[in-house]
């Protein structure tokens, strides 16, 4: 991980009831958090603010899974990132391969609501990726950069001293399959070294998850890695002590 202080995000999808966000969030907000390690929860909208009940008491921060590229205005079922703000929300997903692959959000989308959330003084996590036929096809370096440049071009490098970038492997999700830690550091060089040649002091303090079936008995050598600084944990942020073990790992 280099000098850059790692970082855990949990990414709850579209699951929980009420009670069972809340237990959930106890539990992890309760636990012997590694105090070198920078937590984040990323519920629901309509779970957000039990979570922040919880969390307020905590290290642990509130995220968002999505968000609007508008503030305000005639957008049905949309949310602002300003209301997010009220809501204790300090970080925001963007770019998910879910959101991407099921909500048709292309690159020019993802730097716009990247943007927005810059503008509302919260922090991206930007996710980028390739699926596995890009993969097999030799494409990783062309797909990773397609996604990069579409917010170089919006905001410009200086954009990234403030953005967490999560490189999630669209094959890797959900799947089971893992990145071995040799593949994933692959990619989170690439990705350093893009940046680096615009900017190598952003670069070298960007801090770079790993998004991909990571699990208490793969996350630790998966951070031993020298540019992965952490993780987007999925299915396993949904069990308590999976979660914890992996934030452990980190640090």
């Amino acid at each position: 991980m280099g000098n850059r202080r790692p970082f855990i995000a949990g990414n709850w999808k579209l699951n929980g009831s009420r009670q069972s966000v809340a237990d959930l969030a106890s539990a992890i907000c309760t636990a012997d958090l590694p105090e070198t390690v920078d937590v984040l929860l990323c519920p629901t909208f309509v779970h957000m603010s039990d979570v922040l009940a919880v969390a307020s008491n905590s290290a642990v921060q509130l995220g968002a899974q999505n968000c609007a590229i508008h503030a305000h205005g005639a957008f049905t079922g949309e949310v602002s990132v300003q209301m997010l703000s009220e809501y204790g929300c300090e970080y925001v997903l963007v770019g998910h391969s879910e959101r991407r692959s099921l909500f048709a959000e292309d690159s020019a989308l993802v730097a716009s609501k990247c943007a927005a959330v810059q503008e509302a003084g919260l922090t991206p996590v930007l996710c980028i990726g390739e699926t596995l036929e890009q993969r097999d096809a030799g494409q990783v370096k062309a797909v990773i950069d397609e996604q990069l440049d579409a917010v170089l071009g919006t905001a410009g490098v200086g954009s990234f001293a403030s953005i967490i970038v999560a490189y999630e492997p669209v094959w890797a999700i959900g799947t089971g399959k893992t990145a071995s830690p040799e593949q994933a550091q692959e990619v989170h060089a690439l990705i350093r070294a893009k940046i680096s040649a615009l900017d190598p002091e952003i670069a070298q303090s960007l801090r770079i998850l790993y998004g991909g079936s990571v699990k208490p008995d793969n996350a630790a050598t998966l951070f031993a890695q020298p540019d992965i600084d952490g993780g987007l944990i999925g299915g396993a942020a949904l069990d308590a002590q999976s979660f914890i073990a992996i934030c452990t790992a980190a640090g």
